[in-house]
């Protein structure tokens, strides 16, 4: 039987025995081998010079057996693609760092394949053979992507999401990039180089053709969603900031792996497109951080906190500061070298040794700085000089204690800085133990008691009874008042009374010790000694509490 005879048997349009009659079985490879042989003996033919009689069946033979092994080669396709999604899923860790290597295909199927390729590209039909490859495993892609959650999403879709939403699908967007791209690209880059490598002429890339034709619309939905969501939220609310830079950090992770995978001059524009995201991911951080510093600065609230207590924007900045610190490692490569920046934070802070600081840490001094500056403002709005300095304390203290909770952001801004903000809250609590107490403790000294030119008893119990009635008033008020003033930190208030109550015992057991009988021998003594010790130390331990 010659091979156009051969041929026509497996003529698909000849008859539905014909077309239902697989030549590539598992099992049986002797038809394969007897068709792929009568292929190359017809295209020998047609390629000899001196063929001329009979060559219209050939040319009539050669398209049969082109539609055929077009029909085989996708009905290999599709009957061995290997179903990876699942095992990805379950094996494939997050953090992974490199290629996983999988097989799409069995690698007898991939020699079907490969053999049934060359013939179709030896007879001109590389388009053909490359638009079947493509449309079916577009459609194994396809099917991954939508497993993982890859959506077609346009910026007008991005910007009508709800944040909560939005975050939702970063964060799902994340995990999927990874495995899309050192998974599905990776491997599928792999299977087109093992079907098409080296077949067809000269200066043809049929991997690479065929490689482009699967994966471009897919690796551009991947990154388009990256390129809406930094689009969309540009210089955006700050809260935005740390989701930028999980996309910025896992665009800059795979990177490399972009490159490798779509090396191609074909694929060029992806390689280009990843680039130009992540610089753009890049821009919007520094924005982002910078309109936060501008932000903090021009915070324009004069409502006073109640009790003097912690001010929202103290613990909205320094729980910021605290994730920035998180992302140490990212925000050092992407903010740049500022002298002005230097001089500010010297400035604003003065503190000496910050030449081996580095620039994210000069930033993070001075956002801390003008936050201070800002409180600083805040604290003039009360009324109550006493009332100012405990609101300084409590919202430096909270400053503090956020530095020494987290160790990246106390290597990043040194002990001399902490050093220097612990001495500005212990000054703000000094600062008010002198404006509420000073007054007093001044009537509990004996200044002023004594009866110039009496030598009967030395005391005026009138000067004596008033200044105990003065200090009963002053103590009733500021306990009044103080009790219900705020110090949220338990240490913090413990510590504040205890320094009260022992300069104030004291000072009130000195002067009862002294002047006690004096006020005993007359009318009413009670009127005058209100406060037994344990009574007075008990009413300094209600000072602060909210109530």
């Amino acid at each position: 039987m010659d091979s156009p005879e051969f041929i026509l048997q497996f003529d698909s349009s000849a008859s539905e025995e014909a077309r239902d009659r697989m030549i590539f079985q598992d099992d049986d490879r002797i038809e394969a081998d007897r068709y792929l042989q009568a292929v190359d003996s017809i295209l020998c033919s047609l390629a000899s010079s001196t063929i001329e009689e009979g060559e219209n069946t050939l040319n009539d033979a050669i398209q049969i057996a082109m539609a055929r092994l077009e029909y085989e080669f996708r009905h290999i396709l599709i009957t061995h693609t290997i179903p990876i999604i699942n095992s990805i899923e379950d094996s494939y860790p997050s953090s992974s760092t490199s290629i996983h290597e999988l097989d799409l295909i069995p690698y007898y199927a991939v020699n079907d394949l490969r053999r049934i390729a060359d013939r179709m590209i030896s007879a001109g039909y590389l388009r053909e053979c490359i638009q079947v490859y493509g449309s079916v495993r577009r459609t194994s892609i396809d099917s991954c992507f939508r497993r993982l959650g890859i959506e077609k999403l346009s910026i007008g879709d991005v910007q009508g999401l709800e944040w909560n939403a939005l975050e939702l699908k970063i964060r799902r967007w994340i995990r999927a990039a990874k495995i899309c791209v050192r998974v599905l690209f990776a491997n599928e880059k792999d299977l087109c180089e093992q079907i098409f490598e080296g077949l067809g002429c000269a200066g043809t890339a049929a991997d690479d053709a065929c490689f482009m034709e699967t994966v471009m619309g897919l690796a551009i939905q991947l990154f388009n969603f990256a390129e809406a969501i930094q689009i969309c939220i540009g210089r955006q609310s700050p809260d935005k900031l740390f989701k930028i830079l999980d996309l910025h950090d896992v665009l800059d992770d795979l990177l490399p792996d972009v490159n490798s995978v779509f090396g191609s001059k074909a694929l060029e524009s992806i390689r280009v497109q990843a680039a130009e995201i992540l610089s753009r991911l890049a821009e919007a951080a520094r924005g982002i951080l910078s309109e936060f510093e501008n932000a903090i600065q021009r915070e324009p609230s004069k409502v006073q906190v109640p009790g003097g207590t912690l001010h929202p924007l103290t613990r909205y900045v320094m729980n910021y500061i605290s994730f920035i610190s998180d992302y140490k490692k990212t925000l050092l490569k992407l903010i740049v070298s500022e002298p002005s920046m230097r001089d500010l934070a010297v400035a604003a802070i003065d503190v000496p040794k910050l030449e081996n600081r580095s620039t994210l840490a000069l930033h993070l001094i001075w956002i801390m700085a003008i936050l201070q500056f800002n409180l600083e403002d805040k604290s003039k709005y009360y009324k109550d000089l006493s009332l100012a300095h405990i609101f300084m304390m409590n919202n430096i203290h909270y400053i503090v204690q956020k530095v020494k909770g987290s160790p990246k952001l106390l290597k990043m801004i040194g002990d001399d800085y902490l050093r220097k903000l612990t001495c500005e809250y212990r000054q703000a609590a000094t600062n008010y133990e002198r404006a509420t107490w000073n007054r007093i403790l001044c009537c509990l000294r004996d200044e002023g008691l004594d009866v110039s030119g009496s030598f009967s008893s030395g005391v005026s119990k009138s000067a004596l009874r008033k200044r105990l009635k003065t200090f009963n008033s002053i103590f009733e008020e500021v306990h009044r008042i103080q009790s219900t003033w705020i110090i949220s930190d338990p240490n913090l208030q413990e510590e504040l009374r205890i320094s009260i109550s022992e300069k104030l015992i004291l000072a009130y057991c000195s002067f009862l010790g002294q002047f006690r009988e004096h006020i005993k021998s007359g009318k009413h003594p009670e009127l005058y000694i209100k406060y037994s010790v344990e009574n007075l130390e008990k009413a300094v331990m209600e000072f602060f509490e909210g109530v």
